[in-house]
């Protein structure tokens, strides 16, 4: 039996078993992370040293960085009164609710990257839920779908699009032009989409309501001198985070940057920030980057992209329509990150073919537009979805892989059908 046929049979059960949710997420990818470990798919330099196929260890200190930060920030109770402040204008009613959240995870996006928006948006929504006594999932999975998509519009919201910026040379005022139009499109879809979707999780109860807008936001702070001082480091950090390209700063060092400067001038000790940190979900990652890996050193990824170049030949729409479609599907099962990065080297040889440059920024467009939206396709599709899964199981409200895909998939075909339009209608149609 061939490696690459062995990484897929890892791999495929791998993901079955996950999906069934009979076995704890963060075991299986460790055994199997383990497997094809002692299978010498992937060897121990690869796996420790490798961007390209190895464990990536920029996204893992992100998100450890950010964890440490929210944690901080979690003391001083300003989750809790803007949860309050959230229910109050939205009168408690869900679906006005869901919009408000949603809208402010969209703004958020394009300008962070859409795990740090999650990272901070979500305490909010279980501190607003809690208060309303209704459940969460449904605002967590719409405000996740709404990250993907919101990100999608620049060159810092999703972190394919960096992979992606990197590669083709392309800027943050490229992405403006060609992403956030159709990205704005999206999300107008995806607000009215996600009032029928989530139409039976809405829960109203105007008892709760009626409690909660007597209550005063403000009174839920602790330390408002620790709050202003969190807030200066964070402000810096969010800054950073839109610079980075400018002082050409990984958002990974900016993050642990972050984090030390906020232990620093907040004394908060280290056990409370700590406890505050998903180890589980950055163990989960750190073995879902070992597996996916192994598809990267055995040539799986690689054969299939060789394999689109092929079946597209010179007709360059054929080969947009494949980048869209492919990339959503793809980036369904892989996580999007190491997808990108993969990819990234064979779409640039498809566009360094192409007869001018509209037709080869197309490419770069639809796979970046396949890329981002398929990270809405599976619970395990983009790391905002598994820290949302992590952050949910933690606040005793879990959310299953099929409870998150059912909508995701929806979302996720939806959207792509109609970027693919605006890939047909923009470069093509009236080129």
């Amino acid at each position: 039996m061939s490696a690459a046929v062995i990484a897929i049979a890892v791999f495929a059960v791998a993901f079955v078993l996950i999906a069934t949710e009979r076995f704890n997420r963060v075991a299986v990818v460790l055994v199997a992370a383990g497997l094809v470990a002692a299978m010498g798919l992937v060897g121990g330099e690869e796996i420790f040293y490798s961007h390209h196929s190895g464990v990536d260890w920029s996204v893992i200190f992100l998100l450890l960085g950010m964890m440490i930060i929210v944690g901080i920030i979690k003391q001083t109770g300003v989750f809790e009164a803007l949860g309050i402040w959230a229910a109050q204008r939205s009168g408690g009613r869900p679906y006005r609710l869901l919009v408000l959240l949603m809208v402010i995870t969209a703004i958020a996006s394009p300008f962070l990257d859409n795990v740090t928006t999650i990272m901070l948006v979500a305490p909010v929504t279980l501190s607003v839920c809690r208060r309303l006594d209704i459940p969460a999932a449904p605002y967590l999975i719409a405000e996740v779908l709404a990250s993907n998509i919101g990100g999608a519009a620049t060159l810092i919201g999703d972190p394919p699009n960096i992979i992606i910026g990197m590669r083709a040379g392309l800027g943050f005022n490229d992405f403006i032009i060609h992403m956030t139009p159709i990205v704005i499109v999206l999300f107008a879809v995806f607000v009215v989409m996600a009032r029928f979707m989530f139409r039976k999780s809405f829960v109203y109860r105007p008892e709760r309501m009626d409690a909660v807008m007597a209550m005063d936001p403000t009174a839920s702070i602790k330390d408002r001198g620790l709050l202003v001082r969190c807030l200066v480091v964070l402000a810096l950090v969010m800054a950073a985070f839109s610079l980075h390209t400018v002082f050409h700063m990984d958002p990974a060092i900016v993050a642990m940057l972050g984090a030390g400067l906020m232990v620093a001038v907040s004394g908060v000790k280290t056990s409370d920030y700590l406890a505050e940190v998903e180890w589980s979900t950055l163990v989960f990652f750190m073995g879902l980057f070992v597996m996916v890996g192994s598809l990267v050193e055995t040539g799986v990824i690689a054969h299939i992209g060789e394999w689109a170049v092929d079946v597209v030949g010179d007709d360059y729409f054929v080969a947009a329509t494949g980048l869209v479609f492919g990339s959503a599907v793809l980036g369904a099962f892989f996580d999007n990150i190491p997808y990108a990065a993969t990819m990234a080297p064979i779409v640039e040889g498809m566009v360094a073919q192409a007869p001018d440059a509209t037709t080869g920024q197309s490419l770069w467009w639809s796979f970046a537009l396949g890329a981002d939206l398929g990270g809405n396709g599976t619970a395990l599709a983009a790391s905002a979805n598994v820290v949302m899964l992590g952050i949910a199981a933690r606040a005793g409200q879990p959310i299953s892989f099929w409870q998150f895909t059912k909508y995701g998939i929806v979302t996720t075909v939806v959207t792509t059908i109609i970027a693919w339009g605006y890939v047909w209608l923009r470069y093509f149609a009236l080129a």
